[in-house]
């Protein structure tokens, strides 16, 4: 092939294009009422089950007849146990956030509200610890297909400690102190199921990271 009609072509042919990047997946639909109260059952039977023999107690079978579903529609809700727990987690917390918003904490400075709000939802979790653990673990074991289930915990905390705060418009210093509390909480737990902390010990460390939240007080120098 001449050399002129090799140029000719490839000026021809055009270049190869990148693919398109995938359109985002559309929301999900809200659930249903009927769907919402089988959900419901469902994270009920996932938390009694926990309860009684920790995270290798909740098998997704038993978790199924439990809460009276089939076994498929049950993968359809949480494709894995760990989505499942993560969560049970999630609907925990929101239960404590009521329990919580029932009886504020008494504190004067925020710091002491927080750390307050946090050693009850601890002592909460210490009451059932074969739950606490399954949950916890369930959080260490998430890989990215579960981030939409850890995210809702993370927003969950982040919402009780606001609350406990008494803000409603956090700054950007102030939500960067939240993610350190909940981050040190979330060690706390671990430390505490794992027998390398006491309860002696999780509140100090809870009351000291609490501090932060003085040192981004935009006020907090003109009182």
């Amino acid at each position: 092939m001449p050399a002129e009609a090799k140029v000719e072509a490839s000026i021809a042919r055009p270049a190869a294009q990148p693919a398109p990047a995938p359109s985002p997946s559309p929301p999900s639909p809200p659930l249903t009422e009927r769907q919402e109260a089988r959900r419901r059952r469902i994270l009920h039977a996932s938390a009694q089950l926990a309860s009684r023999g920790g995270f290798d107690a909740v098998q997704m079978r038993e978790v199924a007849e439990s809460s009276q579903v089939a076994l498929g529609t049950l993968y359809r809700y949480f494709p894995s146990k760990v989505h499942l727990l993560v969560a049970t987690m999630q609907s925990q917390l929101e239960h404590m956030h009521g329990t919580l918003r029932k009886k504020p904490p008494a504190g004067e400075s925020a710091a002491e509200r927080v750390a307050e709000t946090l050693m009850r939802a601890f002592r909460a979790l210490q009451r059932e610890p074969h739950l606490a653990d399954a949950m916890v673990r369930a959080l260490t074991f998430a890989d990215r297909s579960v981030s939409p289930e850890v995210d809702q915990v993370s927003r969950q905390t982040t919402a009780i400690i606001l609350d406990a705060m008494g803000l409603e418009n956090p700054g950007p210093d102030q939500l960067s102190a939240v993610r350190v509390i909940e981050h040190t909480w979330h060690s706390a737990l671990i430390t505490w199921l794992s027998g390398r902390a006491s309860i002696a010990q999780v509140k100090i460390d809870i009351e000291t990271v609490c501090r932060l939240i003085d040192l981004t007080d935009p006020g907090a120098g003109d009182r």
